[in-house]
Parts: structure tokens; C-alpha cells; sequence
């Protein structure tokens, strides 16, 4: 029990020293989607998370303070495109996210 306790008590000391991860840091800004000439442009305020795309969109725009990555699935898994802040890319319709 003695050999237990001070296990415990060097693991917190270790814990205490190095500290925990910093949470990562939401984006600030906007993500700005662009689908189709009829339609208003979708507009993501300080996006977090994983954001399905429009069905119809076709340029997406980072105006964040952070990258976001876009994929080719719903769900925000698997190969991603990063886009750095103030550039945009052409995004898949259909079916696509995008995680800032």
C-alpha cells in the first residue's frame, strides 16, 4: 500500500511539473462558401468542429485567423486539403466538409 501511495504521489508530481496540453484554439474569422450564382453565400462565424458543406458548393474561402482542411466526405475523416488563411480552393459538392 506504502509502494502504491508514493506511485501515485510521483505520478502527480509529474503530471504537476509537465502540465497539460493546451487546448487547441478555435479559429476567429469566417470560412465563406460560394455554391452558385443563385444562391446567397453560406457564411461559417468563427467555425469549429467539422462543418458539412453545401450540396452545391463549388469555392470555399478562409478568412480565419487558422488553416482548415477540406475533405471529401461528410464526416471530416480521411486525406484533407489544408487552406491557409486569406486563400480558397474549389471544393468537392456533393458531399463534402471542412474542420477549422
Amino acid at each position: 500500500m506504502r509502494a502504491f501511495l508514493a506511485s501515485l504521489a510521483a505520478a502527480g508530481a509529474v503530471l504537476a511539473l509537465t502540465g497539460a496540453a493546451p487546448a487547441p484554439r478555435a479559429a476567429t474569422g469566417t470560412v465563406v462558401v460560394f455554391s452558385t450564382e443563385f444562391q446567397p453565400l453560406d457564411v461559417y462565424t468563427d467555425p469549429s468542429g467539422c462543418n458539412q458543406l453545401p450540396s452545391l458548393a463549388h469555392v470555399l474561402a478562409n478568412r480565419t485567423d487558422g488553416p482548415v482542411k477540406v475533405y471529401g466526405n461528410p464526416f471530416c475523416l480521411g486525406p484533407s486539403l489544408t487552406v491557409q488563411p486569406g486563400y480558397g480552393t474549389h471544393v468537392p459538392g456533393g458531399a463534402g466538409s471542412f474542420s477549422a
